[in-house]
This record gives structure tokens, C-alpha cells and sequence, in this order.
């Protein structure tokens, strides 16, 4: 395991991390794995890499929705063709676009017929870091390089394209560090949304950096 991961200090990832090495450090997750209540899984997906071509980031901040029962949740509204992907089965990515602007990343959760998801927020760069200031046109810090659901997207060059992508395996994919990285876990209400706003479905890694929100 790379040591700024350890440290969850992203100024070190300024000198970007070989692709290669992330994936020698890392193993591919089986669908199987997200099979599981989105909580669950927004918990468990801290900490993990998110790789699309050569640009990776680690998971820092996430947020789950509960699906039919979840007012916040677009699954809430029934299957439409927006929400189809978000009633088959886990693993599957569902990207939509929100406010005229933003791709939003969202990972499929739970079984097959219950619309679970788990809204990706916030990541720590590590590879392709170079890349990712170009596509965002950054002169920033490295914390607010991907420090929002709406940047991180941008920065890895995730779009409506993806939708539907299995996350085991391909071009846009979640992988898992061979040593886990150590790190304490918070949990707030959810944030932007005005239905069950009370909830506390946002799950953070405790004190990085590149939280959207601290």
C-alpha cells in the first residue's frame, strides 16, 4: 500500500501514481460484492480505487440511497428509462446529469428488483493527476481537484456514456487494495437534498482532505 493512502495526505499525490502500481496494489471486486443494502456499501466502498482509463482516485466520501422507500432517491419514482439500470442487478454503474452542468457517479447496490445506490462524492486523485487539472481547467490545490460528485466525474472523464457499465471489470472499474488503508469513519446526514434530509446516509473517511464538505 502507497504511503499518502496510509497518511491521507493528497499534496503527495501531486506526483501522480503509476497506473501500473495502483493495479499491482489493488485486486478487481466481484459483482457479488455489490450485492449487498446501500449503506452497507457506502461504507465498504471507502476507501477503494475508482479507475477510469489512466486517471484513479480513492473514495473518500460517499452517499447511500434507499431505493423505493428513500424520497431523496430518483428509484422513488418508479422504473422509468432514466432509472432502469438502478432495478437490475448490483454492480452496474448509473451516471445522470443534474443541474444543466454535472455527471453524477452512482454504483448499483443490493439485489436484483430493489433500487439501491451509492452516490460517489468525493475522491483522493492518484493517477492521471496531470490529466485531471487539464480536463477541469484547474489551478487549484489537489484537495479540490475531486472534493464533489459533479468534479470527480469531470476529472476522470465519467459521462452519461457510462451508464449502465458493470464496475468489476473494463475501462471505468472499482478495485480494492490488496493492504487496506486505516482509517476512522464518519457518518452525517446527507447533503444538496431536501427529502429525508435528516437521514444519516453520508459516509466519510474521518478527516481527509478532500471531503466535499467538512
Amino acid at each position: 500500500m502507497i504511503e499518502h493512502d496510509k497518511s491521507a495526505n493528497p499534496e503527495q499525490a501531486r506526483d501522480s501514481l503509476p497506473l501500473r502500481r495502483l493495479l499491482r496494489e489493488t485486486r478487481a471486486i466481484h459483482l457479488g460484492f455489490f450485492e449487498r443494502p446501500a449503506a452497507e456499501l457506502a461504507r465498504l466502498l471507502l476507501g477503494c480505487a475508482l479507475l477510469h482509463g489512466d486517471t484513479a482516485g480513492m473514495i473518500v466520501e460517499t452517499e447511500a440511497y434507499l431505493g423505493l422507500t428513500d424520497l431523496a432517491a430518483h428509484a422513488s419514482r418508479g422504473r422509468t428509462e432514466r432509472t432502469r439500470v438502478l432495478f437490475g442487478p448490483a454492480g452496474h454503474a448509473y451516471v445522470y446529469f443534474i443541474y444543466g452542468m454535472h455527471e453524477c457517479l452512482n454504483v448499483v447496490a443490493d439485489r436484483e428488483g430493489e433500487p439501491g445506490c451509492v452516490l460517489i462524492r468525493a475522491l483522493q486523485p492518484l493517477c492521471g493527476v496531470a490529466q485531471m487539472y487539464e480536463r477541469r481547467r484547474w489551478r487549484g490545490p489537489v484537495t479540490g481537484l475531486t472534493n464533489g460528485p459533479g468534479k470527480l466525474t469531470q476529472a476522470l472523464a465519467i459521462t452519461r456514456e457510462n451508464y449502465g457499465q458493470r464496475l468489476d471489470r473494463g475501462n471505468l472499474r472499482l478495485r480494492r487494495w490488496r493492504e487496506q488503508p486505516d482509517f476512522k469513519i464518519a457518518v452525517t446526514p446527507r447533503i444538496g437534498i431536501t427529502e429525508c434530509a435528516d437521514w444519516p446516509l453520508r459516509f466519510i473517511w474521518a478527516g481527509n482532505p478532500c471531503l466535499s464538505k467538512k
